[in-house]
Protein backbone atom coordinates (compact mmCIF):
# COMPACT_ATOMS: atom_id res chain seq x y z
CA UNK A 1 0.00 0.00 0.00
CA UNK A 2 1.72 2.83 -1.15
CA UNK A 3 -0.51 5.64 0.61
CA UNK A 4 -1.55 5.05 4.23
CA UNK A 5 -5.09 7.03 5.31
CA UNK A 6 -5.52 8.15 8.53
CA UNK A 7 -9.04 10.60 9.64
CA UNK A 8 -7.31 13.85 8.89
CA UNK A 9 -3.94 13.05 6.64
CA UNK A 10 -2.22 10.79 4.60
CA UNK A 11 1.06 8.93 4.42
CA UNK A 12 2.30 8.74 1.00
CA UNK A 13 5.26 5.65 2.14
CA UNK A 14 6.14 4.36 -1.67
CA UNK A 15 9.74 4.89 -1.24
CA UNK A 16 10.62 5.44 2.17
CA UNK A 17 12.76 2.22 3.81
CA UNK A 18 9.96 1.83 7.04
CA UNK A 19 6.32 1.60 5.97
CA UNK A 20 3.67 2.49 8.65
CA UNK A 21 3.67 -0.08 11.25
CA UNK A 22 1.50 -0.48 14.40
CA UNK A 23 3.88 -0.51 16.73
CA UNK A 24 5.28 3.33 15.23
CA UNK A 25 1.54 4.24 15.23
CA UNK A 26 0.56 3.45 18.71
CA UNK A 27 3.74 5.43 19.98
CA UNK A 28 3.28 8.54 17.90
CA UNK A 29 -0.59 8.59 19.36
CA UNK A 30 1.08 8.09 23.06
CA UNK A 31 3.53 10.76 22.53
CA UNK A 32 3.35 13.39 25.54
CA UNK A 33 3.06 16.31 23.46
CA UNK A 34 1.47 19.59 25.18
CA UNK A 35 0.14 22.46 23.29
CA UNK A 36 2.55 24.94 21.74
CA UNK A 37 5.41 22.26 21.83
CA UNK A 38 8.24 23.07 20.22
CA UNK A 39 9.12 19.45 18.73
CA UNK A 40 11.98 17.51 16.69
CA UNK A 41 11.68 14.42 15.10
CA UNK A 42 14.93 12.25 14.47
CA UNK A 43 14.55 10.37 11.32
CA UNK A 44 11.36 11.18 10.45
CA UNK A 45 11.33 8.44 7.60
CA UNK A 46 7.31 9.06 6.39
CA UNK A 47 6.87 11.91 8.27
CA UNK A 48 3.87 9.94 10.05
CA UNK A 49 5.16 11.07 13.59
CA UNK A 50 5.65 14.46 13.24
CA UNK A 51 1.99 14.63 11.68
CA UNK A 52 0.88 12.65 14.46
CA UNK A 53 2.26 15.02 16.99
CA UNK A 54 1.00 18.37 14.60
CA UNK A 55 -2.73 16.91 15.45
CA UNK A 56 -2.05 16.46 19.17
CA UNK A 57 -0.99 19.95 19.17
CA UNK A 58 2.38 21.08 18.62
CA UNK A 59 3.16 24.35 17.52
CA UNK A 60 6.11 23.19 15.17
CA UNK A 61 7.48 19.87 14.54
CA UNK A 62 10.73 20.35 12.65
CA UNK A 63 11.74 16.65 11.03
CA UNK A 64 14.75 15.36 9.93
CA UNK A 65 15.54 12.60 7.29
CA UNK A 66 18.87 11.78 6.34
CA UNK A 67 17.53 10.02 3.12
CA UNK A 68 16.71 11.88 -0.26
CA UNK A 69 13.29 9.88 -0.80
CA UNK A 70 12.23 9.55 2.77
CA UNK A 71 12.57 13.51 2.90
CA UNK A 72 10.66 14.14 -0.52
CA UNK A 73 8.17 11.71 0.63
CA UNK A 74 8.43 13.26 3.98
CA UNK A 75 7.56 17.17 2.21
CA UNK A 76 4.77 15.75 0.23
CA UNK A 77 3.23 14.46 3.04
CA UNK A 78 3.22 17.49 5.23
CA UNK A 79 2.32 20.07 2.34
CA UNK A 80 -0.50 17.77 1.77
CA UNK A 81 -1.69 18.38 5.65
CA UNK A 82 -3.77 20.59 7.46
CA UNK A 83 -0.64 21.84 9.28
CA UNK A 84 1.78 22.64 6.26
CA UNK A 85 2.71 25.60 8.34
CA UNK A 86 3.53 24.05 11.51
CA UNK A 87 5.58 21.28 9.90
CA UNK A 88 9.31 21.93 7.85
CA UNK A 89 11.25 18.98 6.29
CA UNK A 90 15.03 18.96 6.54
CA UNK A 91 17.14 16.91 4.40
CA UNK A 92 20.25 16.24 6.63
CA UNK A 93 22.00 14.14 8.85
CA UNK A 94 20.71 14.99 12.26
CA UNK A 95 24.93 15.35 13.47
CA UNK A 96 25.07 17.94 10.95
CA UNK A 97 21.71 19.97 12.02
CA UNK A 98 22.71 19.89 15.14
CA UNK A 99 26.32 21.54 14.58
CA UNK A 100 23.86 24.50 13.33
CA UNK A 101 21.00 24.52 15.01
CA UNK A 102 19.63 27.59 16.73
CA UNK A 103 17.16 26.94 18.81
CA UNK A 104 16.15 23.70 21.49
CA UNK A 105 12.75 21.47 21.86
CA UNK A 106 10.46 21.08 24.41
CA UNK A 107 10.03 17.22 22.63
CA UNK A 108 12.26 15.05 21.03
CA UNK A 109 10.96 12.07 19.38
CA UNK A 110 12.63 9.35 17.51
CA UNK A 111 11.51 5.74 16.47
CA UNK A 112 15.50 5.13 15.52
CA UNK A 113 17.39 2.85 13.72
CA UNK A 114 18.49 -0.18 16.21
CA UNK A 115 19.99 -3.61 14.94
CA UNK A 116 23.61 -3.37 15.71
CA UNK A 117 25.74 -6.19 14.10
CA UNK A 118 22.63 -7.79 12.70
CA UNK A 119 22.46 -9.34 8.81
CA UNK A 120 21.59 -6.55 6.29
CA UNK A 121 18.96 -7.20 3.26
CA UNK A 122 19.28 -5.90 -0.03
CA UNK A 123 17.28 -2.95 0.77
CA UNK A 124 19.41 0.10 1.00
CA UNK A 125 16.93 2.34 2.06
CA UNK A 126 15.18 -0.38 4.82
CA UNK A 127 18.90 -0.71 6.12
CA UNK A 128 19.52 2.89 6.68
CA UNK A 129 16.18 3.06 8.14
CA UNK A 130 16.71 -0.45 11.01
CA UNK A 131 21.03 -0.31 11.76
CA UNK A 132 22.80 1.88 13.79
CA UNK A 133 25.80 2.31 11.24
CA UNK A 134 24.61 6.26 10.96
CA UNK A 135 22.84 7.00 14.44
CA UNK A 136 24.53 5.21 17.21
CA UNK A 137 23.07 5.52 20.32
CA UNK A 138 25.68 7.41 21.74
CA UNK A 139 25.14 9.99 18.56
CA UNK A 140 21.45 10.17 19.69
CA UNK A 141 21.88 10.45 23.17
CA UNK A 142 24.67 13.52 22.71
CA UNK A 143 22.65 15.15 19.88
CA UNK A 144 19.57 14.86 22.43
CA UNK A 145 21.87 16.34 25.07
CA UNK A 146 22.52 19.48 23.31
CA UNK A 147 19.15 20.20 21.57
CA UNK A 148 16.55 19.66 24.30
CA UNK A 149 15.69 22.05 26.81
CA UNK A 150 16.29 21.78 30.54
CA UNK A 151 12.93 21.05 31.18
CA UNK A 152 11.98 18.75 27.78
CA UNK A 153 11.52 15.20 27.60
CA UNK A 154 13.11 12.72 25.57
CA UNK A 155 10.70 9.95 23.81
CA UNK A 156 11.44 7.04 21.45
CA UNK A 157 10.64 3.93 20.91
CA UNK A 158 13.42 0.91 20.63
CA UNK A 159 13.62 -3.25 21.16
CA UNK A 160 13.05 -4.55 24.44
CA UNK A 161 16.05 -5.66 24.61
CA UNK A 162 18.36 -2.60 23.85
CA UNK A 163 16.52 -0.45 26.96
CA UNK A 164 18.89 -1.59 29.63
CA UNK A 165 22.11 -0.82 27.68
CA UNK A 166 20.00 2.53 26.09
CA UNK A 167 19.26 4.13 29.72
CA UNK A 168 22.89 3.30 31.18
CA UNK A 169 24.12 5.24 28.58
CA UNK A 170 21.29 7.87 28.95
CA UNK A 171 21.96 8.01 32.39
CA UNK A 172 25.74 8.91 32.06
CA UNK A 173 24.35 11.28 30.11
CA UNK A 174 22.16 12.90 32.76
CA UNK A 175 18.89 11.78 31.45
CA UNK A 176 16.62 9.83 33.46
CA UNK A 177 14.12 6.94 32.52
CA UNK A 178 10.74 8.32 34.18
CA UNK A 179 8.38 6.23 31.71
CA UNK A 180 8.46 3.24 30.07
CA UNK A 181 5.72 1.15 28.05
CA UNK A 182 6.29 -2.45 26.89
CA UNK A 183 4.60 -3.34 23.70
CA UNK A 184 3.51 -7.21 23.39
CA UNK A 185 0.74 -7.80 20.32
CA UNK A 186 -1.30 -10.60 22.33
CA UNK A 187 -1.74 -11.55 25.98
CA UNK A 188 0.59 -14.53 25.16
CA UNK A 189 3.16 -12.85 23.32
CA UNK A 190 6.67 -11.38 24.61
CA UNK A 191 7.45 -7.81 24.24
CA UNK A 192 9.50 -6.91 21.59
CA UNK A 193 9.78 -2.77 21.71
CA UNK A 194 9.42 -0.33 24.20
CA UNK A 195 8.40 3.18 24.53
CA UNK A 196 10.91 5.06 26.65
CA UNK A 197 10.48 9.03 28.32
CA UNK A 198 13.58 10.48 29.95
CA UNK A 199 14.12 13.83 31.52
CA UNK A 200 16.48 15.42 32.80
CA UNK A 201 14.88 15.79 36.11
CA UNK A 202 14.78 12.67 38.04
CA UNK A 203 11.49 11.55 38.99
CA UNK A 204 9.97 7.71 40.11
CA UNK A 205 10.14 5.48 36.86
CA UNK A 206 6.35 4.73 35.87
CA UNK A 207 6.43 1.25 33.98
CA UNK A 208 3.39 -0.64 32.54
CA UNK A 209 2.60 -3.66 30.14
CA UNK A 210 0.27 -2.69 26.79
CA UNK A 211 -1.06 -5.75 25.14
CA UNK A 212 -2.21 -3.96 21.60
CA UNK A 213 -4.64 -7.01 20.46
CA UNK A 214 -7.79 -9.19 21.85
CA UNK A 215 -7.79 -11.12 19.15
CA UNK A 216 -7.23 -10.97 15.38
CA UNK A 217 -7.93 -7.65 13.94
CA UNK A 218 -9.29 -6.45 17.32
CA UNK A 219 -7.53 -4.35 19.28
CA UNK A 220 -7.43 -3.54 23.04
CA UNK A 221 -9.31 -1.13 25.05
CA UNK A 222 -6.21 0.59 26.15
CA UNK A 223 -4.34 0.73 22.22
CA UNK A 224 -8.36 1.35 21.37
CA UNK A 225 -7.89 4.69 23.47
CA UNK A 226 -4.48 6.34 22.11
CA UNK A 227 -5.68 5.04 18.09
CA UNK A 228 -9.10 6.58 18.14
CA UNK A 229 -8.20 9.53 17.02
CA UNK A 230 -6.45 8.71 14.50
CA UNK A 231 -7.07 5.47 12.35
CA UNK A 232 -9.53 5.47 9.88
CA UNK A 233 -11.40 2.24 11.21
CA UNK A 234 -12.27 4.38 14.56
CA UNK A 235 -13.65 7.37 12.25
CA UNK A 236 -17.07 8.70 13.73
CA UNK A 237 -18.61 8.04 10.41
CA UNK A 238 -16.89 4.72 9.69
CA UNK A 239 -17.79 1.39 9.93
CA UNK A 240 -15.81 -0.74 12.83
Amino acid sequence: MSTFHFQQFSVLQKHSGMKICTDAVLFGAMAPVNQDDQVLDIGTGTGVLALMSAQLGAAKVTAVELTLEAFKEADINFNNSPWAAQLEAVHQDIQSFAITADRQYDLIISNPPFFENHLKTINALRNTARHTDQLPFADLIGITGQLLSPQGLFYLLIPTHTVAKFSAQALAAGFYLINQTDFRGYAHNETKVSVLTFSRIAAALTSRLLTIYESRNVYSQDAETYLADFLLRFAKDQPK
